[in-house]
């Protein structure tokens, strides 16, 4: 077994053999922690060192432990305990990189970390979700990159945190494409970008956030920067702004106590901190296909890209608020089988799959995360459940007296199944459209409460993996949600079987239309048994 440091190609690095890490890793692990202990030292002794070498009137110095040190002739006992704990700072960052190392053969990606406790990471090809690659400002700078194989499972992520920018970007090629069923392709090598090491990065810095060789511009839905400003002032955190500052005025006027307009300061603080972070996160959007599914990029100063390979979305949702409406915006929200490491806004970003679009750029992101969806008929159901406000409009809507507990939103609420796909569509106010491929549905769930069940109606359920999107769909017919509810799991079941997401090049299978003399096979246990008085379907 050959060990081999990492800058290069990731076609090398994906051998199967072992392989180290990017040598700037310590520093970008623990170098800048350094780098801030030093400063703070010399912070300190900022004052001894000038009235050692330029001289002053020593006033203020008495109680100065620093002070006390150097005049007992400790400074240089001291020195030396400074000296050697840098060094085995320095040391266990550097023995930690000797001993972190990664391998990546037909089947998994594996990696060994820890110098007294060992850790042994494995995540199989054929359980990605998607790969994503950041690169923090820093890392930037350094032509550093982190990927993580994002894999089925909580905290099941495999991190490689650094790598080479171009190697981080042809791993990623590499494992998608053994993860698809086919082999590996020649490796191929990029062209140097002129100026060397320095126009190298500079060229990293400026250019697109994905490849033009990955996708072609034209199909690249990117972020206009006009819209993404309106949508942060037109939101629902901006409407609750608006409330708590009138509240504020309000109480300051009544007591007459600026105290309270003190306290907001911080309040302020954070709340602009949050505009900013969304907004540079944003800035640099885009989303494309790419032969290996769909690719997210978002980011200003730090960047991160990810792939989503096919079947991989398990439900989508599509969202309007009120302040949006006349703007024609929308939001687009998924649920993977997946949770990535990041947090705060990053981890919104893995969910938020496009943060605002108008209608044209919304039907292109959802014919992107939507492939299954190619028959012009449910095209056409997709822009009806989010534009329509109901009635005939091929959705199975709520019957009226479901306005007893739907006061504005019982002509829009229903749902409608094509082929591929279960729709449920809700709310009058804050309209939302959800749209569950059969493939990714994981059970079905029909409940019928007292009050349901004197008014005649019952909410269904379509369960998928963990994530912001509920397709959930209350108050509507009895009779429809039975029917709906052996219609889906028929379909489901049908799909399922023929579903080869998992391998996306290796085959492209083939749906047979059903017919109503076909028999049906329930895998599983048998479905509940329908309400009393509901007909069967």
């Amino acid at each position: 077994m050959t060990e081999r440091d990492v800058i290069g190609t990731g076609s090398r690095l994906a051998d199967g053999e072992w392989h180290r890490l990017h040598p700037a890793t310590p520093v970008l692990k623990g170098g800048i922690a350094l780098v801030a202990i030093v400063g703070v030292v010399i912070v300190n002794i900022r004052d001894v060192l000038i009235n050692t070498f330029i001289g002053g009137d020593g006033r203020g110095e008495e109680y100065d432990p620093l002070v006390w040190i150097y005049e007992h002739e400790f400074a240089g006992l001291i020195a030396l305990v400074l000296l050697g704990g840098v060094l085995l700072f320095v040391g266990g960052f550097y023995v930690s990189w000797r001993m972190h190392r990664f391998r990546i053969t037909d089947e998994q990606v594996e990696v060994q970390s820890g110098v007294l406790f060992r850790t042994n990471r494995r995540g199989r090809l054929d359980r990605i979700q998607g790969v994503n690659v950041s690169r923090p400002f820093l890392a930037r700078l350094c032509g550093a990159a982190k990927l993580e194989v994002s894999v089925a499972g909580q905290n099941a992520n495999v991190q490689l945190a650094y790598l080479g920018s171009s190697a981080a970007d042809e791993l990623r090629r590499e494992i998608l494409l053994r993860a698809s069923g086919t082999q590996s392709a020649a490796a191929t090598e990029g062209a140097a970008a002129p100026g060397g090491v320095i126009g190298q990065r500079v060229a990293e810095l400026l250019g697109p956030e994905l490849d033009p060789d990955a996708a072609p511009p034209e199909s690249v839905v990117q972020m206009n920067l006009g819209r993404l400003i309106g949508s942060l002032l037109l939101s629902g955190f901006t409407v609750i702004i608006i409330v708590a500052i009138i509240a504020l005025v309000v109480v300051t006027t009544t007591t007459r106590e600026p105290f309270f307009l003190f306290g907001f300061v911080p309040a302020l603080i954070g709340m602009g901190g949050y505009y900013v972070s969304r907004f540079t996160r944003s800035l640099r959007y885009s989303i494309a296909s790419t032969p290996d599914g769909i690719r997210v990029g978002f980011g200003l100063l730090s960047t991160s890209n990810e792939t989503l390979p096919p079947g991989r979305i398990h439900a989508v949702q599509v969202s309007q608020p009120l302040l949006w409406r006349p703007a024609g915006w929308w939001e687009i929200k998924i649920n993977r089988a997946s949770t990535s490491s990041a947090s705060g806004a990053a981890g919104q970003a893995n969910t938020t799959i496009l943060p605002v679009g108008n209608a044209q750029d919304t039907m292109r992101v959802l014919e992107l995360v939507l492939p299954g969806l190619v028959d012009p008929a449910a095209i056409e159901m997709l822009e009806r459940g989010m534009r329509s406000k109901g009635g005939d409009d091929g959705f199975t809507n709520s019957p009226k007296r479901a306005r007893v507990i739907r006061w504005f939103s019982w002509r829009r609420n229903g749902f409608a199944i094509v082929p591929g796909a279960v729709m449920f569509r809700t709310g009058a106010v804050w309209r939302e459209l959800t749209v569950v491929p059969q493939a990714r549905l994981q059970s079905l769930g029909l409940r019928q409460g007292p009050l349901l069940r004197r008014l005649g109606l019952a909410s269904l359920t379509v369960h998928t993996v963990a994530g912001p999107v509920i397709a959930r769909l209350g108050a509507i017919d009895r009779d429809d949600a039975v029917a709906a509810f052996s219609a889906i799991e028929s379909a489901a079941v049908s799909f399922a079987d023929v579903d080869t997401s998992h391998r996306w090049r290796a085959s492209v299978p083939t749906i047979p239309a059903p017919t109503e003399a076909e028999p049906q096979t329930v895998v599983g246990p048998p479905p509940p048994p329908p309400f009393p008085g509901a007909g069967h379907p």
